[in-house]
């Protein structure tokens, strides 16, 4: 191996500036053997640069050449397999992983303990050395580069260069020396054995020469030896006086650890001392309350404002006290107990004291409002709480410190508030409700009309408990109501004579004024509620001290799209609901306080639908708009899903109203002696299209009235035609063109952006009718001169020349004349007038169309004759025959017939 280590060293690593440090013969494993050799280089020149460097034999011969090299700094890990026991394998992870097999183990051990070394000293990047034993990675000295000698023959070690036994450098002084030495002889160049002879035979002689000068200083030696004994006894008086000294130094350490300990227990004490005064005045700060709070709390005046005031500053005070943040170990002493205790008493008695005195005014708060409602019975406003609000906001803060402190008594106030408010506002609500029915029922036309007609006891009551339920009775209208059940139970109009006719009472006995008035009443409620509940809820929770917490409900979306679906009334349940947050608790107290709301508008709007139907088109626009100014306030109140809830009857009403309408015109019966004119439902249509276009003007639901339009003119149109087609006196086109003439103008009118489509085919229909009408009643004036000239026409389809028609023997000019004698002026205006006579009987008068008729007959009229004579011109030309009267006759003819009548 040294032969081929030299050898690799001379043709390889010599010409390129290496030194070769280590050889391993290996092979890959897991293949069939071919051997190579893997070698540790470093350059000869700086910077060093360290490689692993593959050297495989040529095949051709005994020469070795160069296939791989791997810098040093690329290699990652370097795996012995096993660091035990002996194994020649071993794997060098460079890019990828090579696996070699060395031909022996120590060959092994020696290159990877190299590499271990040359990493040591010139790689800062570490490699990892896995599964390799201890003893090959040992530390060496590390010797600083500058003072490694360089030569061909260094080794590398952990930190140095080991310098080979064949070499070593001399220094400067040993040169200068050895060239004296020389020079003093003059063979020492020419002969070396000489040189070297001599140079030993005078090493010899001062040998000799050393040995005598020992001997010769023996006796000094025993002078050096006397010396030194004298001194070790110098040395152990010395330790004896020391020892002395350490004796005395030792007692005065006693009394100085005697004095440290003393002054380490004063210090420790004034400590103590400084942490017990620190505690005892926090104690004394934290946990004293002074006299005039405690006189506060248990005698002060919850009636006056400074009263109020010193309470709640008391009550403030108390409350620090109670929740200072005690240290540890302070519940253990007896004044604190004693001041807990104390303490624990004086709240429980302020609380009573507070939840007394607030029960009382509640309670005095419902007899003082309850003589007010006298003063407001005749007219349409609620009473104001603000006072009682402003009175109560004074214990506000007070409330605060009750609900942090005694929640059983808060929740206890919660609920008597809850319960005589409850009955205040029912009464004063109902007592608002009844005003508004009575104004609304004795301002309309039919009270005073059916105000005579007898009643029946039993309707009587009925129709009470219809409108009221079974919390109460009408008071002061009661008659007048009691008159209008009667009447709507017991005559009603014939559907034919009105479509409006909802059963209970008629609309058209109803004028502007009495709507515009219930409109206005029914805004009044509405405004008059709002700002009570509004101001209610927020009171409970500045009062309460109960969070608002803004978020967007259902309500709205729900009774826009619900046509009569359910909604959860959660205050028609006996018990509230269980509360998950303040929110939900401030909606549960106003659904407590304010249950009657729903039910009474429910009743005030069954009562406005039986008074007139169409007041539900007034009801939903109105309650749509407060819906939606509840939303913008506070789309989580109370007020916001109570009148969420109300819009959905509203809105089942006013479908409902339609589904009538629609149902109405199917049912609707004709008479057959007399002409149909105008349908009933038609001139409805237009009454109801009116007066929603002015209730719906800028309104929020315009889409519930577009829908509502969509059916109703499609159940008009369906069912003017059925009326059409059953009519027997009035022809069937006559009662579709007026009916379609009055839609059409009703639209134009209107302009109804929903109906453009519907306004179009109307006017088709219109159109469409009215031609044939006057086709129909027109027929054939001049009966048989057009026969004649269909005789005529027919030659001429069958071939012959226009010009050649006249000599046929049916068809000559001698025939012509014949015929055209038979119609003299004096005939064609009488057949004109009976015209007119059958026309206008059949026409009506309210929409008159008879002039629009009678200039549609002249029309056509007047084309036929222009028909004929053009047949004559071509047909007989210069035969000079012609009718006996002119298109100017004509024209006169229906001008004077049309005057006459």
């Amino acid at each position: 191996m040294t032969a081929i280590k030299h050898a690799l060293q001379r043709d390889i690593f010599t010409p390129n500036d290496e030194r070769l440090l280590s050889i391993v013969n290996v092979c890959k494993a897991g293949k069939k053997k071919k051997n190579c050799f893997l070698c540790a280089t470093v350059t000869t020149e700086r910077p060093v640069q360290v490689k692993v460097v593959k050297v495989k034999k040529s095949d051709k011969g005994d020469f070795y050449k160069r296939q791989i090299a791997w810098a040093l700094r690329d290699l990652a890990v370097v795996d012995a397999k096993d660091a035990i026991k002996e194994n020649p394998e071993f794997d060098l992870h460079f890019e990828k992983i090579y696996k070699w097999v060395a031909s022996s183990t120590a060959e092994k051990n020696a290159f990877i303990s190299c590499i271990w070394k040359l990493n040591q000293r010139y790689l800062r990047k570490k490699i990892d050395f896995v599964n390799v034993s201890s003893q090959l990675l040992e530390e060496l000295p590390k010797v600083t580069e500058e003072s490694v000698p360089s030569g061909e023959n260094q080794s590398v070690t952990g930190g140095d260069e080991e310098v080979v036994d064949e070499y070593q450098e001399l220094n400067a002084r040993e040169e200068q020396d050895i060239e004296i030495m020389m020079e003093g002889c003059e063979y020492a160049i020419s002969n070396a054995e000489a040189f070297a002879e001599k140079l030993s035979r005078e090493l010899q002689v001062l040998d000799g020469a050393n040995i005598q000068s020992i001997m010769a200083s023996e006796k000094q030696v025993n002078i050096l030896m006397k010396l030194l004994d004298e001194a070790l006894k110098e040395v152990d008086q010395i330790e004896l006086k020391l020892s002395s000294y350490e004796e005395m130094l030792q007692s005065v350490k006693e009394q100085m650890d005697q004095i440290s300990e003393s002054n380490h227990l004063i210090h420790l004490s004034n400590t103590n001392n400084v942490k017990l005064l620190s505690e005892i005045e926090f104690l004394v700060n934290h946990m004293d309350l002074a006299k005039g709070h405690i006189k506060a709390l248990q005698e002060g005046d919850l009636a006056s404002s400074r009263g109020i005031e010193a309470c709640t500053n008391a009550a403030d005070a108390l409350l620090q006290c109670m929740n200072v943040a005690l240290r540890p170990g302070h519940d253990m002493l007896l004044a604190v107990k004693q001041q807990q205790q104390r303490f624990s008493e004086l709240r429980e008695l302020f609380a009573r004291r507070l939840a007394s005195h607030l029960n009382n005014v509640f309670v005095q708060q419902g007899h003082d409002q309850s003589s007010t409602l006298a003063q407001h019975s005749v007219e349409l406003t609620l009473p104001n709480h603000h006072p009682f609000h402003r009175d109560l906001l004074r214990y506000a803060k007070l409330m605060e410190w009750l609900k942090s402190t005694d929640y059983g008594k808060y929740e206890g106030l919660t609920k008597n508030y809850m319960d005589y408010l409850s009955r205040l506002y029912e009464r004063e609500i109902k007592d608002f409700f009844e005003v508004a029915k009575i104004k609304m029922t004795g301002t309309t036309k039919e009270s005073k009309k059916f105000a005579t007609l007898p009643r029946k006891e039993s309707a009587v009551k009925q129709e009470t408990e219809s409108l009221h339920g079974s919390s109460g009775k009408l008071t002061g209208s009661t008659s007048s109501l009691n008159k209008l059940s009667v009447q709507s139970s017991g005559n009603r109009r014939s559907q034919s004579s009105s479509l409006l006719d909802m059963g209970n009472m008629s609309a058209s006995d109803l004028d502007v004024a009495d709507r515009t008035k219930f409109d206005k009443i029914f805004e009044q409620v509405l405004s008059e509620l709002e700002p009570l509940c509004l101001a209610e809820q927020d009171f409970i929770s500045k009062f309460f001290k109960l969070q608002q917490h803004q978020s967007i409900p259902g309500t709205m979306a729900e009774a826009e799209d619900l046509d009569g679906g359910t909604l959860s009334r959660q205050h028609n349940c006996g018990t509230p609901l269980p509360v998950s947050s303040e929110k939900d608790m401030i909606r549960q107290m106003m659904i407590k306080i304010f249950r009657c709301i729903e039910p009474e508008l429910n009743n005030l709007i069954a009562l406005g639908d039986k008074i007139d139907s169409f007041n539900s088109l007034y009801m939903l626009v109105k309650m749509s708009h407060h819906v939606w100014t509840a939303q913008n306030v506070d789309p989580a109140s109370f007020l916001s899903t109570t009148l969420g809830n109300v819009l959905v009857t509203v809105k089942r009403n006013f479908d409902k109203c339609i589904s009538n309408q629609i149902r109405q015109m199917e049912e609707v019966k004709i008479s057959k002696k007399s002409k149909v004119g105008i349908l009933p439902f038609v001139a409805e249509f237009e009454e109801f299209a009116g007066l929603a276009e002015s209730i719906f003007k800028n309104a929020e639901r315009r889409g519930d009235l577009d829908k509502a339009y969509t059916k109703l003119i499609r159940g008009v149109f369906v069912n003017v035609e059925k009326v059409a087609n059953e009519s027997q006196k009035t022809p069937r086109d006559v009662v579709m063109m007026e009916n379609f003439h009055h839609i059409f103008a009703t639209l134009s009118r209107l302009k109804i952006s929903c109906l453009e489509a519907e306004k179009k085919d109307a006017k088709q229909k219109y159109t469409d009718h009215l031609q044939s009408y006057v086709i129909y009643s027109l027929g054939q004036p001049l009966e048989k001169l057009n026969h004649f000239f269909e005789g005529v026409e027919a030659r001429v389809a069958q071939g012959i020349r226009e010009e050649e028609v006249s000599y046929q023997l049916a068809f000559n000019k001698q025939e012509l004349r014949k015929v055209i004698k038979e119609y003299p002026g004096k005939e064609v205006k009488k057949g004109l007038d009976n015209l007119y006579k059958k026309v206008d009987k059949h026409l009506c008068e309210e929409e008159n169309l008879l002039q629009v008729v009678w200039h549609s007959m002249q029309d056509e009229f007047i084309r036929q004759y222009k028909h004929f004579e053009g047949l004559i011109a071509r047909c007989y030309p210069g035969s000079g025959v012609t009718m006996e009267f002119t298109i100017q006759d004509i024209l006169d003819y229906c001008s004077s017939i049309a005057q006459s009548h």
